[in-house]
């Protein structure tokens, strides 16, 4: 019988540091490791307009890390089918197209019955912000409007890059679409740090 105790949601979980994922080897890790440190959690994609985030997400890292930042990037496939490939595909993409360093972690799926429980934390947390009223912005409004008119009351995630600010202490600071400007988001982490 394998482990599946990264698919068991933790009962009544007052943070997001007693969730176990998988890094990308699909070894368990321990988020509770990270403890006291302020967290950016984003579901990527390699193929996405949005993917050019990981570059900005790389320089916040840099800037912020030895302050206490850690960003844990989840690839995602269900948006577009946008991340292609294994993660040590995803992997090498990212680190040599963007040098990444954050960790990467296993590629999972954030919404719909076999959603990482981590997310299904998240979401279960947050409501859907909205998208800006960029031409992207508008586009995925209308995109997610005309499969599912109610989508904008719903916080399942939409799509690509969305992001999840946590405190310190493991709880939810700020839920950020993937339109939401990274100057916006970059002066959020520095006000939680």
């Amino acid at each position: 019988m394998s482990d599946m105790s990264h698919d068991v949601k933790p009962v009544n979980p007052a943070s997001v540091f007693e969730f176990t994922v998988k890094d990308r080897k699909g070894n368990d890790y321990a988020l509770e490791n990270l403890k006291g440190k302020v967290l950016l959690i984003v579901n990527t994609a390699t193929a996405c307009g949005f993917t050019p985030q990981y570059k900005e997400l790389e320089e916040i890292y840099e800037a912020f890390r030895e302050k206490g930042l850690e960003i844990l990037d989840f690839p995602c496939n269900q948006f577009g089918a946008q991340a292609p490939g294994s993660a040590e595909e995803i992997h090498t993409f990212c680190t040599g197209r963007f040098g990444i360093k954050f960790p990467q972690m296993a590629k999972i799926e954030v919404n719909g019955p076999n959603a990482e429980p981590l997310y299904r934390y998240l979401t279960g947390h947050t409501k859907f912000a909205g998208f800006d009223d960029s031409e992207l912005g508008t586009l995925l409004s209308n995109l997610l409007a005309k499969a599912d008119p109610d989508y904008a009351k719903k916080s399942d995630i939409k799509w690509n890059f969305t992001k999840f600010l946590i405190s310190r202490d493991g709880k939810i600071l700020n839920r950020f679409e993937p339109t939401v400007s990274m100057d916006v988001v970059r002066a959020k982490i520095e006000a939680a740090l």
